[in-house]
């Protein structure tokens, strides 16, 4: 019988010392793990989003329908007109192309302002002709600056998760408006 005590003490010492629980002479190590994550590019319209001097052009796009076409996946590069730029057209003109009748040619205007892949500045050249994606070409030019179709570039390489955007002083207008 006291071999039968020594052993039900022995197998009750077993169970507490395994239980898992900590006794007050146990130290615990808390280590503090920082999460570094890098920020990932934001889409051009994100972007435009951010920009306070991009409002009119986010509302254009909003009014073009274009909203979601340049969150894909590209690449675009966009010369994107200015608040200034969009301020500098005949008074009523923005107002008047933000109409749902003129969505076509709102979109027109809009699409003129980008072109397929992604061009970075260091990648224009004096002359350089661009189709854009509404059909029809752009000329840049380096000379003094770049410019497109002789609006300047006021900012270049604005890099994107799906191309890259040069904020430009003024709106372009396709040939045939």
């Amino acid at each position: 019988m006291k071999t039968l005590n020594y052993l039900f003490a022995l197998a009750l010492l077993f169970t507490v010392a395994c239980s898992g629980e900590k006794t007050s002479t146990e130290e615990v190590e808390v280590v503090e793990v920082e999460e570094v994550v890098a920020e990932q590019p934001k889409d051009i319209v994100t972007l435009a989003l951010e920009n306070e001097s991009l409002t009119t052009l986010v509302a254009a796009l909003k009014a073009g329908g274009l909203v979601e076409t340049l969150q894909g996946a590209g690449p675009f590069t966009v010369f994107a007109p200015t608040n200034q730029a969009f301020a500098a057209l005949p008074e009523g003109t923005v107002e008047d192309l933000l109409k749902p009748e003129n969505k076509d040619k709102l979109v027109a205007i809009l699409t003129y302002h980008v072109v397929p892949g992604k061009v970075i500045s260091t990648d224009l050249t004096d002359g350089m002709k661009a189709s854009t994606v509404n059909g029809q070409d752009i000329t840049i030019t380096t000379t003094d600056g770049a410019k497109v179709n002789g609006a300047s570039v006021i900012a270049a390489d604005v890099d994107a998760s799906n191309g890259v955007v040069h904020l430009v002083d003024a709106v372009l207008l396709p040939p045939a408006m």
